[in-house]
């Protein structure tokens, strides 16, 4: 494991938030989730370019879609608004305002 990824007990806490892996539809089966996402925190963490992500993450070109797909979607930002209210619930959570 890379420190830019997510450990187990994180990952529970994400995975909930995300689409389901299995569309339902025919064709090439979906990439898993947590390598896909690993890959993508990778990038953003390091700043490299898409193609130099490592190929244990898979291919960087599912990565890279899967990124600006769920970007169009919003689902980044309900992964944020997920783990936020779950925090915020928790009592472990201390909004700021200005």
């Amino acid at each position: 494991m890379s420190r830019f990824e997510p450990n187990d007990q994180q990952w529970q806490r994400i995975e909930p938030l995300l689409p389901p892996e299995h569309s339902g539809k025919r064709g090439r089966p979906y990439c898993p989730h947590r390598p896909v996402v690993n890959g993508i925190l990778w990038v953003l963490t390091t700043g490299a370019r898409w193609i130099d992500m490592p190929p244990r993450y898979g291919p960087w070109q599912t990565a890279y879609d899967r990124f600006v797909r769920w970007r169009k979607a919003g689902i980044w930002q309900n992964i944020l608004a997920g783990l936020q209210i779950a925090e915020d619930e928790g009592g472990r959570l201390e909004w700021h305002h200005p």
